[in-house]
C-alpha cells in the first residue's frame, strides 16, 4: 500500500508564502505524475499543480507565476512553494501520486489526507 504525507500548511497573511510537502512511503515500484489539488468551502476540486516524473510543471492559471511544484524521485516527495499568496488560495490541499506497486500491475492514483491553507487579508 502507499501512503502519501502532506505538511506545510497553516495560516499566513496575503502576500506571504507557504511551501507544502508531500512524501510517499510503501511498496512503490514507480511513480508517475505527482500533482497538488485544492478544494475550498463550497467549492470543487479543482487542479493546483502536476509535475511529470521528468520533472516537466504544469500549473493551473490562477497560479502561474506565484507557485512552484518540484519533486525529489529519490525521496518519493513533491513540493509546493506558494509565493504572493492570496486570500482565494485558501483552501485544503491534496497531494496525489499516480504510481503502480508492481511491474506487472497497472498505475493508479493514491491521495493524501490533506493539509489547511489558510491565507487572511
Amino acid at each position: 500500500q502507499v501512503q502519501l504525507v502532506e505538511s506545510g500548511g497553516g495560516l499566513v497573511q496575503a502576500g506571504g508564502s507557504l511551501r507544502l510537502s508531500c512524501a510517499a512511503s510503501g511498496s512503490i515500484f514507480s511513480t508517475n505524475a505527482m500533482g497538488w489539488y485544492r478544494q475550498a468551502p463550497g467549492k470543487q476540486r479543482e487542479l493546483v499543480a502536476t509535475i511529470t516524473n521528468g520533472g516537466t510543471p504544469d500549473y493551473t492559471d490562477s497560479v502561474k507565476g506565484r507557485f512552484t511544484i518540484s519533486r525529489d524521485n529519490a525521496r518519493n516527495t513533491v513540493y509546493l512553494q506558494m509565493n504572493s499568496l492570496k486570500p482565494e488560495d485558501t483552501a485544503v490541499y491534496y497531494c496525489n501520486c499516480n504510481a503502480r506497486l508492481r511491474s506487472w500491475s497497472s498505475s493508479r492514483d493514491y491521495w493524501g489526507q490533506g493539509t489547511q491553507v489558510t491565507v487572511s487579508s
